[in-house]
């Protein structure tokens, strides 16, 4: 082939990119082409048929045998939920106890969970205490995700005998690997009086600190290990000692997670 004349061609302009167009329209510009009822009865389908599903989630977050100093004992807390997108039924209960003794702490709750933020659930209903003087609360609190991952759960308590108490709990799962995964925790209860029946006293009634080391075997199941302190605080400290017992308490721990 002869490309002798090709170097006698006067040089072309590149061509130039075309703009890129917008990813997006205006919004509803549909109802231009289809009309505005049409797309209203086509949107309410789309949410109904993939986004107001309703789902049914337990989870045992903490379901354990407790090593310590005297009597081994139990700890149960589990929690899960009925609902959509927006509002949820949640239940909740958790107890603890000695091995060979009744069942020293245990209770159960009912509430109504509305979302009121993209992590965030505000939760309302009733707490039965099932041990000792049983006593029935009104509940208020809410529940999700702080940022950098922190799960939150928060609530005011009001029994039918008058008392104010609080409790906040927060976690972290840190993954270690695919499958190990370690789990700071923490809790404060706190009281606004003296519940001498309880052996609860006004300010900050006892605060635990826990670390959990987990072996997810399938994210739905997983066995751990870990080490939690409790310490009864200020008026609460006194009356367990008056009790006989003692208000700092280190438990081994082991457990599973499981979720379904």
């Amino acid at each position: 082939m002869d490309h002798s004349r090709m170097d006698d061609q006067p040089d072309q302009p590149a061509a130039e990119a075309p703009e890129a167009e917008s990813p997006s329209g205006p919004l509803k510009a549909a109802d231009a082409i289809w009309g505005a009822e049409e797309m209203l009865a086509s949107r309410e389908a789309l949410y109904d048929e993939h986004g107001d599903m309703m789902l049914f989630w337990f989870q045992g977050d903490r379901a354990e045998y407790r090593v310590r100093a005297g009597e081994d004992g139990y700890l149960w807390d589990v929690q899960g939920y009925y609902g959509g997108d927006i509002n949820k039924f949640w239940f909740k209960s958790e107890g603890e106890g000695s091995f060979g003794e009744p069942i020293e702490d245990a209770e159960i709750q009912a509430l109504y969970s509305r979302a009121i933020a993209p992590f965030f659930d505000l939760q309302a209903g009733v707490r039965q205490d099932l041990t000792g003087p049983t006593r029935t609360h009104a509940v208020v609190g809410i529940q999700g995700l702080v940022p950098y991952m922190f799960e939150v759960d928060a609530a005011a308590f009001l029994s039918d005998k008058g008392d104010l108490t609080a409790r906040i709990e927060a976690e972290y799962d840190q993954r270690l690997t695919q499958s190990l995964v370690l789990q700071p925790r923490a809790e404060i209860n706190l009281a606004a009086q003296d519940i001498p029946e309880l052996g609860v006293g006004a300010g900050i009634d006892n605060l635990e600190l826990g670390l959990r080391l987990r072996y997810e075997i399938v994210p739905e199941f997983a066995p751990y290990i870990g080490i939690e302190q409790e310490w009864k605080l200020g008026d609460s400290r006194d009356f367990a000692r008056t009790a006989g017992e003692d208000p700092s308490v280190t438990n081994y721990v082991v457990g599973v997670r499981f979720w379904f």
